[in-house]
């Protein structure tokens, strides 16, 4: 088996098999092994039916005396190089091993046959044996060895006929135009089969290149879809899903899918939308798309938006495969807001100019009237203009700063700030201004913690989680608890827990991002804000379904760095710990030693 494309007996085509590159040089290497061996197994047969025809008349002819031995001694040789070659013959042969492989075949057949036809007994003609050299060398070897082949076999047809003469004029004319109609005849053969046998590999490599491709091709659609966002789904006519995506698996059966699991539309609770829709594609024979609604238990429902395909059948009368495609209308409402974003990001620079110009006529006018007016009553409402600007002025700052994206930093605020304390000042006005007495719970338990805040930041994030918090409580005493406690030497945790419902795993997903919000009269802003102020201060706000007092309920928590100051910038309104804060509830059983349980479910 050649080992280059250029040995001697490496056949025409095998160069190229080898313009694929290795795996066209490896499946080369491999045909020729495979033809070869099975040329061998013809020679095999062929040496053995020799050697038969050859004891037939040993056996016949032996009383005459007029048998030669020696042929049945050469046919016998035959028969063992043949079986030798095929069986020890290496798979693996150097360059070297395969300049052999000629004489050892092709030649030996080739001096075997022409023997025996010179010297046997009898009117057996074994002009045809020589087309199996002839073959072998047209399409295992180049076209210089099948015509060299091919050659030397005419030669011995016109030379077989003068064997024996004692004149030349004794030679039938017809005899001789038969060996040269022999001859001419396998040039053509070895001619027409080496032509064949390259055109066969060339049809081969283009065979293999197109299969490499296809396999190429479905790999890459199948990762492409694999990694799809957008829900695929494959659906029959009796509305069974052939295969379908990740993305579609956890839209229609959530987030523990089961592998190897059989999805039937019509037998599944909650998909009839779905199959309607699939069903009325196969009816119309035409591609559909429509808002449906998958319920996935009793309390979460999907609603996407879903487009129907039909592949072509393999016949025209075959009806195809439906391809459905699922869009995820949260995502689509998420990608929404991101754009609102950015234009409000864009337009937001000449807003806060606008405002800016007529704050700044205020805040002077402002300040020329409290030169003005004397009246104590009077100086109260310019005082109270004046902080109301300052007021606007930082939330419009705030907005900007939000806009711009800028970098998380502790830049900003004056210094370290008593958690407890502000905290627990933060409480009292949130609970007179929404007149929940009784309704939060306030449990502080880092009395000597400080940390790095803004305290009008950090009053914006705490009421907009307690807000948002009275907004899904039920309202029973302690419905809502509000938390402070260590989190390690470092860190202090800051915890809003409410007993609500616990939040869909569409809505959990994209709670902080900006405009999300599952109320038509919110404006999504108030837990972006909370994110993004919190981002400024190195903290980092979260969520998480817990249990408190036996309770389930929605805990937004905060993890804040301490600050090792020893003396605060600003000081809060002092008040003892427990029950004298406005407001307060201890949950029972709850002692004022250590914080109330609480477990993430």
């Amino acid at each position: 088996m050649p080992t280059s494309p250029h040995s001697t007996f490496a056949p025409s085509w095998y160069s190229t098999l080898e313009e694929a590159g290795p795996i066209g040089s490896t499946q080369a290497r491999k045909s020729i092994d495979r033809l070869w061996r099975t040329f061998m197994r013809g020679r095999l047969f062929i040496a053995v039916v020799l050697l038969a025809m050859q004891v037939f008349n040993w056996v016949n002819h032996s009383s005459t005396g007029n048998v030669a031995t020696w042929l049945i001694v050469l046919s016998l040789s035959h028969v063992a190089a043949t079986l030798i070659t095929l069986v020890a013959w290496p798979r693996q042969s150097t360059r070297k091993l395969e300049s052999l492989r000629w004489p050892l075949t092709i030649g030996v057949d080739l001096i075997v046959f022409a023997t025996l036809q010179l010297f046997q007994q009898g009117e057996f003609n074994l002009t045809p044996l020589f087309a199996l050299p002839v073959l072998m060398a047209s399409i295992l070897g180049s076209l210089t060895i099948s015509l060299g082949t091919a050659s030397m076999v005419a030669l011995f047809l016109l030379g077989e006929p003068f064997w024996g003469l004692a004149q030349v004029a004794d030679l039938p004319t017809s005899r001789l135009l038969q060996a040269g109609l022999g001859g001419i005849g396998f040039f053509l053969v070895a001619l027409l089969a080496n032509q064949l046998a390259a055109r066969l590999a060339r049809e081969e490599l283009v065979a293999k290149s197109s299969q490499a491709a296809a396999r190429t091709q479905a790999q890459v659609n199948e990762l492409v879809i694999e990694s799809l966002s957008e829900g695929v789904m494959v659906v029959d006519m009796h509305g069974v899903v052939r295969n379908a995506n990740p993305a579609a698996k956890a839209m229609v059966l959530g987030e523990t899918t089961p592998h190897a699991v059989k999805l039937l539309l019509s037998a599944r609770a909650g998909w009839e939308g779905l199959a309607d829709l699939v069903n009325e594609t196969f009816h119309r024979n035409e591609p559909l798309e429509t808002e449906v609604r998958i319920d996935l238990d009793e309390f979460t429902s999907h609603r996407f938006f879903a487009r129907t395909r039909l592949t072509a059948g393999l016949s025209s009368s075959a009806v195809g495969l439906c391809v459905v495609f699922l869009e995820d209308l949260r995502e689509v409402e998420a990608r929404v807001r991101t754009e609102k974003l950015a234009s409000m990001g864009r337009m937001s620079a000449a807003v806060a100019h606008e405002i800016r110009n007529p704050l700044s006529a205020i805040t002077q006018a402002n300040a020329l009237l409290d030169e003005e007016v004397n009246d104590p009553g009077q100086k109260r409402l310019t005082r109270m203009i004046e902080q109301n600007a300052q007021r606007l002025s930082r939330i419009v700052d705030d907005i900007l700063n939000v806009a711009r994206a800028q970098p998380s930093s502790g830049e900003g605020h004056s210094g370290a700030v008593p958690l407890d304390s502000t905290i627990r000042q933060i409480a009292q006005d949130w609970i007179r201004q929404n007149q929940a007495l009784g309704v939060l719970g306030v449990h502080l338990h880092a009395p000597k913690v400080f940390i790095n805040f803004e305290p009008d930041h950090l009053r914006r994030v705490m009421v907009n989680l307690l807000d948002n918090a009275l907004r899904h409580a039920t309202g029973k005493a302690s419905s809502i608890r509000l938390i402070t406690q260590p989190a390690g030497s470092e860190q202090v945790r800051v915890s809003v827990w409410s007993d609500g419902l616990p939040l869909e795993p569409s809505v959990h997903k994209h709670l902080f991002e900006p405009f999300f919000s599952s109320e038509s009269r919110s404006s999504g802003l108030g837990l972006y804000i909370c994110r993004e102020l919190c981002e400024r201060y190195q903290a980092q706000i979260g969520y998480q379904r817990s249990r408190l007092d036996q309770r389930e309920g929605n805990e937004f928590y905060m993890l804040m760095s301490r600050n090792t100051s020893e003396l605060p910038v600003q000081q809060s309104l002092s008040y003892p710990m427990g029950d004298s804060v406005p407001g307060f509830t201890r949950p029972p059983g709850q002692t004022q030693a250590g914080p109330p349980s609480l477990s993430t479910l």
